[in-house]
């Protein structure tokens, strides 16, 4: 009897393992799935090119601090480590859901390069100072991209509030949804904790994610 249930296990993983290689062959069999996969992966891999050399020259320029009597009222911790539990946790689930389901992949593959484009020029068009008080965030894995250990001008907006956010909006299952947005928020504060970031920096960055991913949506479907 065992046997039988081990048996039956193991052909429900193998079926369920062909079900997503069928999905994903079915989807890179359709041209206009395979476009849409081959622009935004390459504008994507541009862009991570460039970040580095993009936040090397914000650092070196100068720009305003502004008055948050937010964080006048918060006294900086050093919350580095629930930051990044909770941001990768989060990121696995949404790498799971993306590869048994190719249209979320491409839709979150869209969306986030079309984020990063919009935090580029928002970044640029407002110069901002660090808050008083920033704690170095220690984040090895999201500081892989940024060219060098921490960058702190990088603030309008939230980078790490507004990719919880995005993988909010783009996973479908309402368990997974509860949780991402709860990560959200949780992330939101923390980073607030830890004076990375200013009020508003983590204020505007549902709303800017929430237009790129609607510009992603769209743009997927007119391709």
């Amino acid at each position: 009897m065992f046997l039988l249930c081990r048996m039956g296990t193991a052909f429900h993983q193998e079926k369920e393992h062909t079900t997503i290689r069928q999905r994903w062959k079915a989807s890179f069999g359709n041209k206009t799935f395979k476009t849409k996969f081959i622009v935004a992966f390459s504008v994507l891999i541009v862009v991570v090119i460039c970040l580095p050399f993009f936040f090397s020259y914000i650092e070196k320029r100068s720009g305003i601090e502004l008055d948050d009597i937010i964080l006048r009222n918060l006294l900086p911790n050093n919350v580095s480590l629930f930051i990044f539990g909770v941001m990768w946790s989060v990121t696995l689930l949404m790498l799971v859901r993306a590869v048994q389901q190719p249209s979320i992949f491409i839709l979150l593959l869209s969306s986030f390069t079309l984020l990063t484009l919009v935090r580029i020029v928002s970044i640029w068009s407002f110069a901002l100072n660090p808050p008083p008080g920033l704690i170095v965030l220690q984040d090895p894995l999201s500081n892989f991209f940024y060219g060098q250990s921490f960058v702190t001008r990088d603030l309008f907006f939230s980078g790490h509030t507004a990719t919880m956010f995005l993988m909010f909006l783009c996973l479908q299952k309402k368990t997974d949804k509860y949780i991402a947005l709860a990560a959200a928020l949780t992330v939101g504060f923390l980073v607030l904790l830890q004076h990375v970031h200013y009020t508003i920096d983590v204020a505007a960055a549902p709303i800017l994610t929430y237009i790129a991913y609607r510009g992603a949506r769209a743009w997927l479907k007119l391709l």
